[in-house]
C-alpha cells in the first residue's frame, strides 16, 4: 500500500472518530458514533497493516488475536454494573503500551537523530512515558477503588502536597538528565528512575482521591490515557496516533470540567484529593428524628394515584440490576396516564454517564430521561419522586451544611415535591460517608430491601 493511500486512510479514520465522538455525546446517536468509532480504527488498523508495518507480520497477528479474543470475552462477561472498574482497567493498559513503546522506541537501534531532532525526539519520549506511568498506576488503583477491592477513603498523608511537588521536581530533573545523558549512551537510568516516580506518584495521586470523586478520576484518567497515545504517536512519528489521542485527551478533559462543575469543585481540588470516604455501613450518630417506612403496595398506591411521578437511579439500582423493572413500572405507569420522567445526576453511579448506560440498555425511551439542570426547577409540581439507590445526589446537606464534604454540591432537590420514596437496603450512609436528612423528613418514606425484590412488588402491585 502507498504512503498516500495510508494518509487517506488515516485522515477517513480521522472523520470518523470525530463523528464518532459527536455521536456518543447523546443517547439517541450513540449506537451510530460507536459504529463511526469501529468502522474507523478497522480503517487505521488494515492500513497500519498493510501500509507501515514491513515485518513481523506473525507477532502482530498473534497479539491482534490475543488482544481481540481479551476484549470480546471481557464485553461478554462484564456486567453494567462494572463498567466502571472495567474503563479503569483499559485505561491503564493504555498508559502501559506507552511506557513499553517509549522504552522499545529509545532502545532501539535503527532509530538515529542528531543535534536539535535527537533532543526533541528525547524529550517526547521521555513525556510519553511519564504520561503512560501515571496513567498506568493511577488507573490500577482507580480499578481497585471502583471494584472494592481497595478503600474508598482518600489516603491522607502528611505534607502530601509537597510530596507530590517533591516528585514532579525529581522527574523535571532526571529529565534533564535523560536528554544531556541520550547521545552518549547513558539515557536509561534517567529514565527507569523517573519511571519508578512516575508510578510512585500515580498511585499517591489516585490514593489520596477520595470515592465521591471516582467520577472525575475516570474522565481525568480518560484524559490522561489520551495525552499517552499522542505522545507514543509523536514517538513513533504516526500522525494518526497523535491526532486520536489528542481527541480522547481534549474529550477526556473536557469531561472532567463538566464533572468538577456539577459537583461545584475545582479540578486541582479534586487532584489534591480529600473529598469523600468509602460507602458508610451505619447511619451518623446524630439523632435527626424518625424514618417512616413503607411496604410495596402502599408504593405501588401511591404512583397509581399520582399525575406527575419521578424517579432518580442511583448506583443502587445498578448493583441490584433492577434497571429492567424499573422500565416495566414505566410502562405501566405510562399507561394509566401517569406522566413519569427520570432525573439524571451528572455523577449518579461511578462514571460519566453510568445511569444514562442503565437506562438504554432496559430501552427507557430518551425523551423522558433528562439532566438534573433540565428538571430540577419542576420538582414542585412532582408527585411522586422514586429514590432508587442514590444517597449524596439527592442530599439536601449540600445545601444546608456547610461544614459537610459535600456542601456546594448540586443535588437533585427531590424533597420539594409532595411525597418522595426512598429505595434502600438500609440505612447506611453513601458513597461520600455522610447522612442524609432527606431520609427523616416527614413527606419522605423509606422502601428497605433489595431494589430489584422490592420493585417487583411494586410492580406486581401494580
Amino acid at each position: 500500500m502507498s504512503q498516500g493511500i495510508v494518509t487517506v486512510s488515516y485522515i477517513g479514520a480521522t472523520i470518523l472518530f470525530i463523528l464518532a465522538l459527536g455521536g456518543l455525546s447523546h443517547p439517541e446517536t450513540a449506537r451510530r458514533g460507536n459504529l463511526y468509532g469501529i468502522v474507523g480504527m478497522s480503517i487505521a488498523l488494515l492500513a497500519t497493516m498493510l501500509g507501515v508495518v514491513t515485518e513481523n507480520y506473525g507477532l502482530l497477528l498473534g497479539a491482534l488475536v490475543v488482544g481481540g479474543a481479551t476484549g470480546f470475552m471481557l464485553a461478554r462477561r462484564v456486567q453494567m454494573t462494572q463498567m466502571p472498574e472495567l474503563v479503569a482497567i483499559l485505561h491503564s493498559l493504555v498508559g502501559l503500551a506507552a511506557v513499553l513503546v517509549g522504552f522499545a522506541n529509545f532502545m532501539d537501534p535503527n532509530v538515529h537523530f542528531t543535534g536539535v531532532e535527537l533532543v526533541i525526539h528525547d524529550i517526547e519520549t521521555y513525556i510519553g512515558v511519564l504520561i503512560g506511568a501515571v496513567t498506568f498506576s493511577g488507573s490500577v488503583i482507580a480499578f481497585g477503588k471502583l471494584s472494592g477491592k481497595i478503600s474508598g477513603k482518600p489516603l491522607m498523608l502528611p505534607a502530601r502536597h509537597w510530596l507530590n511537588l517533591v516528585l514532579v521536581i525529581a522527574m523535571i530533573w532526571f529529565g534533564r538528565e535523560f536528554v544531556a545523558g541520550s547521545p552518549i549512551g547513558e539515557g536509561m537510568m534517567p529514565l527507569i528512575i523517573m519511571t519508578a516516580i512516575a508510578l510512585v506518584l500515580g498511585i499517591h495521586m489516585v490514593m489520596a482521591i477520595g470515592g465521591a470523586d471516582m467520577p472525575v478520576v475516570v474522565s481525568m484518567l480518560n484524559s490522561y490515557s489520551g495525552w499517552a497515545a499522542s505522545a507514543t504517536g509523536f514517538m513513533l512519528s504516526n500522525d494518526l496516533l497523535i491526532v486520536t489521542g489528542a481527541l480522547v485527551g481534549s474529550s477526556g478533559a473536557i469531561l472532567s470540567y463538566i464533572m468538577c462543575r456539577a459537583m461545584n469543585r475545582k479540578f486541582l481540588a479534586v487532584i489534591a484529593g480529600g473529598f469523600g470516604t468509602s460507602g458508610g455501613s451505619s447511619a451518623s450518630s446524630e439523632d435527626q428524628g424518625e424514618v417512616v417506612p413503607v411496604e410495596a403496595a402502599e408504593v405501588a398506591s401511591m404512583l397509581a394515584d399520582a399525575k406527575e411521578v419521578m424517579i432518580v437511579p442511583g448506583y443502587g439500582m445498578a448493583v441490584a440490576q433492577a434497571q429492567h423493572i424499573v422500565y416495566e413500572i414505566t410502562r405501566v405507569l405510562r399507561d394509566k396516564g401517569v406522566n413519569v420522567r427520570f432525573g439524571i445526576h451528572p455523577v449518579a453511579g461511578r462514571m460519566p454517564g453510568h445511569m444514562n448506560v442503565l437506562l438504554a440498555e432496559a430501552h427507557v425511551p430518551y425523551d423522558i430521561v433528562f439532566e438534573m439542570d433540565e428538571i430540577n426547577d419542576d420538582f414542585p409540581d412532582v408527585d411522586v419522586s422514586v429514590i432508587i439507590g442514590a444517597n449524596d445526589i439527592v442530599n439536601p446537606s449540600a445545601q444546608t451544611d456547610p461544614d459537610s464534604p459535600i456542601a456546594g454540591m448540586p443535588v437533585l432537590e427531590v424533597w420539594k415535591g409532595g411525597t418522595t420514596v426512598v429505595l434502600k437496603r438500609s440505612m447506611a450512609t453513601g458513597y461520600a460517608g455522610v447522612q442524609n436528612p432527606l431520609f427523616f423528613k416527614d413527606n419522605t418514606r423509606m422502601l428497605f430491601g433489595d431494589a430489584r425484590e422490592s420493585l417487583d412488588a411494586v410492580l406486581k402491585s401494580l
